[in-house]
């Protein structure tokens, strides 16, 4: 009787577990930034953005149409490393100081490291002392966006890439002159491309 009544307690937990687990299990997934092929889909189909090219010397090309960049978290994994995953597609920070961009002052140009869209030149590259790489302007409007961050509590402004929506780092407005701002940039989100001597 006893065994009997334990097999039954523990059926009866488990129906009675079994949502809870399932709605964990989805909610992780989707933390993830796992998106179904359907999602995937409807995005392979929004409209083309417009951004700024410019040539690995740094020299502005033109301004041309492109088809946004779209794949499914399970495809950036594979295209990126576990650190550019993380702050590119989970929205993370890298540790201050921990790369080099931060005190890097050679001549060149940061191109998103999802995508490879134009997006910081050294020309607007400043120390901050913050212990990630900064910068008063990005190499064109056009390339970036601005959206509302409200998470830890705060309010600040995020910075992506336009192309591919990759999570950048945030906008301040305490940075030099001429436009008194400092994008502050995650060494994980770029790709620095020396000018050739």
């Amino acid at each position: 009787m006893l065994p009997a009544l334990k097999q039954e307690i523990t059926r009866r937990r488990l129906l009675w577990i079994s949502p809870f687990a399932l709605a964990g299990l989805v909610a992780f997934l989707f933390r993830r930034g796992d998106r179904s092929a359907a999602t995937v889909a409807a995005n392979d189909n929004t409209e083309p953005v417009t951004i700024v090219q410019f040539n690995d010397a740094g020299a502005k090309l033109d301004r041309t149409s492109v088809k946004k960049v779209v794949h499914s978290g399970s495809e950036w994994r594979k295209l990126l490393s576990s650190e550019q995953f993380y702050v590119t597609r989970q929205q993370g920070t890298d540790m201050a100081f921990s790369g080099t961009y931060y005190q890097l002052h050679d001549p060149g140009i940061f191109r998103c490291v999802c995508c490879a869209t134009a997006l910081f030149s050294s020309d607007t590259k400043f120390d901050s002392g913050t212990g990630w790489p900064s910068f008063w302007a990005p190499i064109a409007d056009e390339n970036v966006i601005q959206r509302s961050d409200r998470s830890l509590l705060m309010e600040r402004v995020e910075v992506q890439c336009k192309r591919c929506d990759a999570h950048l780092g945030h906008v301040f407005d305490d940075g030099p002159p001429p436009t008194n701002l400092r994008y502050c940039i995650n060494e994980s989100a770029l790709r620095f491309i020396p000018h050739k001597s």
